[in-house]
């Protein structure tokens, strides 16, 4: 059995408090409810705990409408680590896990996680045909011995903070609101990889990422970013396109840091997204792109030079 496997992998000293949720993006929302779970858990002397997944769990009934993701999971568990939870478990979302009824699956919590109390938000649902909702729960924990917080929504400018509203706008290329959202800057990170040499000929050397085909993009355009190698941050200068110029039609991410030399082929790359500059667009000529990158790396300093210095 996969569920229960994976479940007690991890045995915990002592009892637990914990949260379930995928938990894209750890927004503020997610920091919200994480706070008021590591709160609880050091009132009550438990361990806190995070029952995340390894993928979302609308990609095993129809991997076409799975929504991309804004954190893989490396990304997820460092912010939930970083939030103050003390385990965190990535389960496998199989077909055994969705037939599994609400009570099952919080027997196994108890059985091998220890588990004392869940902190939940108010739109929750749990176990087969989504039966679990809080009231559900709230029932159920009467009868099973745990206790059952329900954390309300948080709201920015009336909106409620959630993942879906994250995707929806970054789609419209909102990165303000992105940004605002996640509570940091959206982030982007992958292996470097070698591209065209188009950056060389210009006169601009840029390090392409190789990033998950699952993983969320802003719309094509050019960005001002942040660029960190080594722990140290550049400005920089990003790409997301096809090249229209040149008549390709592979979308990129390609990343020119200013003032910076060194070969950086197969390393990690992260990079901040700040603000758009422009839409991506077709010149007639590579001179005029080449002028046009000039402009928008001199933009892209003097942005980042001034939020540098706030």
């Amino acid at each position: 059995m996969l569920l229960e496997e994976e479940l007690a992998g991890l045995t915990p000293r002592s009892e637990t408090v914990l949260t379930i949720g995928v938990f894209d993006g750890v927004h503020l929302g997610h920091k919200y409810l994480l706070s008021k779970l590591v709160e609880q858990s050091k009132n009550d002397k438990l361990i806190s705990g995070v029952i995340t997944f390894k993928h979302h769990p609308q990609r095993l009934f129809d991997s076409q409408s799975s929504p991309p993701f804004l954190t893989n999971l490396p990304q997820k568990t460092k912010l939930l680590s970083d939030a103050g939870v003390q385990i965190i478990i990535a389960l496998t979302f199989t077909l055994e896990l969705a037939q599994t009824d609400a009570r099952q699956f919080l027997d196994l919590l108890q059985k091998c996680l220890k588990m004392r109390g869940l902190v939940l938000g108010p739109d929750f649902t749990l176990g087969r045909n989504q039966e679990g909702n809080v009231d559900f729960l709230r029932n159920l924990g009467r009868d099973m011995n745990f206790n059952l917080t329900v954390v309300p929504h948080l709201k920015i400018d009336g909106e409620i903070v959630s993942s879906t509203a994250i995707r929806d706008a970054l789609a419209k290329g909102d990165i303000k609101k992105v940004n605002r959202m996640l509570g940091r800057h959206f982030s982007l990170e992958g292996r470097i990889i070698t591209g065209s040499g188009r950056g060389v000929e210009l006169g601009f050397p840029t390090a392409n990422l190789d990033i998950e085909a699952e993983r969320v993009l802003p719309p094509d355009g050019i960005y001002a970013t942040w660029a960190y190698i080594d722990k140290q941050r550049y400005p920089s200068v990003t790409n997301i396109g096809k090249r229209p110029t040149f008549g390709e039609n592979e979308r990129i991410v390609e990343v020119y840091i200013i003032d910076f030399q060194d070969n950086l082929y197969r390393q990690q790359l992260k990079i901040d997204i700040i603000e758009k500059l422009r839409d991506e667009k077709k010149f007639a000529t590579a001179d005029e792109l080449q002028g046009q990158i000039a402009d928008d790396v001199k933009r892209a300093g003097t942005l980042l030079a001034q939020l540098n210095v706030k």
